[in-house]
């Protein structure tokens, strides 16, 4: 249907798409727009962070990575995202704009060579709304003016806890658990401009959870004193879905009013529905305290998710799940970690880039989002830990979609801005 339709957004949306995790037409399909990956820190170079391994920053895209930390350090992060598009179909363009809570994590350490990273950020988000006209003489002849429209809002959420440890020197190895939550709805309107004949309204209404693993692992070789090679994998097992979708269509008018549908599923038991495992693998080069380099690529397959065909998840026939992939590439750069004289040089200058095939076809054509990010992590310094404290700033321009055929083009510039804390635990005090 999204294919069929031509976007009739305005400026009444704008209150609206506050309240939603994201705004995109994509995102009537399966459980929404699946997020960006990672922290501020990971969004500012492309969403990498498979092999990375780094002191001053939690790292969420391996557990393993837990154990790249100084002894007794705790650590936290925080971070925003805002999310402006630009849509464009059938010389018809349009914009919406939301800004909401990233992430929340937290990281310490347990005992020698062990530590542990708890935490919270979105999984995937609906945002929709759109509407149009029946223009088919053969219908409006007989009831007059027809309008359909549609809107959708919700979120899955992701919380976990992870557990990392050094086996040896340079090989990490982390374990995972994920717990998924949220309510998505979906409603859609059929109205008639007539009064003699009824409205309906269909609609879904899905309270959802789910549980699966991550498994990863790290090594660093060292190749000099300075410089370093890093490896990196993640299996993230798939996740089967628990809950009610509750699925209703009514009638009202003056004619009458009327429950004409409803039907409350249990997922699980009426319906098999599940979240896709991933696999991800990553190399970075290093320079210890001046440059890195970081390529990674990851794979998810749905195909065997049970979004098709599922109600309140299928949109409608011209979207079938697929397998989805991504390569992304980041590079950081630190002119000077040690400047006492220029600030600037102190900072974290980052680049990144990534390409990825989305989780869904449109009519049987692959839907690809492509981007562009930078970013940058102006040190904050406090009670003498010189550079440890930092807030984050990035920014994501890409483009998913095309203006052609049935497709939606959209065109985005996507803010992060992340706060990364750090602190030693079990200090001991020296009074002179």
């Amino acid at each position: 249907m999204l294919g069929t339709l031509v976007l009739s957004l305005c400026a009444a949306f704008s209150a609206h798409a506050q309240a939603v995790g994201t705004y995109t037409p994509y995102s009537i399909y399966g459980v929404g727009d699946l997020s960006q990956p990672g922290t501020a820190y990971n969004k500012s170079m492309g969403g990498v962070g498979v092999a990375l391994r780094n002191n001053m920053f939690i790292n969420v895209m391996n557990p393993a990575s837990v154990t790249a930390r100084d002894s007794l350090s705790f650590m936290a992060d925080f971070s925003l995202y805002g999310d402006n598009k630009v849509f464009k179909q059938a010389g018809v363009t349009s914009a919406s704009n939301t800004f909401n809570i990233n992430d929340l994590t937290m990281s310490f350490p347990l005992w020698h060579n062990t530590a542990m990273m708890v935490g919270i950020m979105p999984y995937s988000d609906t945002g929709f709304g759109y509407s149009f006209d029946y223009t088919d003489p053969n219908i409006i002849g007989h009831t007059g003016n027809i309008t359909y429209s549609a809107t959708g809002m919700g979120s899955l959420y992701r919380g976990f806890a992870a557990f990392g440890f050094k086996v040896f020197r340079n090989l990490s190895l982390g374990a995972q658990w994920n717990f998924y939550f949220g309510n998505i709805e979906k409603t859609y309107y059929t109205t008639f401009n007539d009064a003699s004949y009824n409205s309906i309204k269909n609609g879904t209404s899905a309270k959802l959870s789910g549980h699966s693993a991550r498994f990863g692992l790290q090594f660093e070789q060292p190749l000099s004193s300075r410089l370093s090679l890093g490896i990196g994998a993640t299996y993230t097992t798939a996740a089967k879905l628990s809950g009610t979708m509750e699925s209703s269509r009514f009638s009202a008018g003056t004619a009458a009013s009327d429950t004409l549908y409803y039907k409350l599923d249990n997922l699980g038991k009426d319906a098999t529905v599940s979240l896709a495992g991933e696999m991800a693998f990553g190399i970075t080069l290093k320079n210890t305290n001046k440059w890195m380099a970081e390529l990674d690529y990851s794979r998810s397959d749905w195909t065997k998710s049970g979004l098709d065909g599922t109600r309140g998840f299928t949109a409608s026939k011209a979207f079938a799940a697929t397998v989805t992939d991504a390569i992304r590439f980041g590079f950081e750069f630190i002119p000077n970690r040690n400047d006492v004289r220029y600030y600037f040089n102190t900072a974290a200058y980052r680049i990144g880039a990534y390409h990825k095939n989305e989780y869904y076809l449109l009519n049987g054509k692959k839907v690809a989002s492509t981007g562009i990010t930078l970013g940058v992590t102006l040190p904050i310094y406090l009670d003498g830990l010189a550079g440890y404290n930092g807030v984050t700033l990035g920014v994501d321009f890409g483009q998913r979609g095309a203006v052609s055929g049935e497709m939606i083009r959209e065109r985005y510039i996507n803010f992060s801005i992340g706060v990364n804390l750090f602190d030693i635990w079990f200090r001991k005090h020296q009074y002179l």
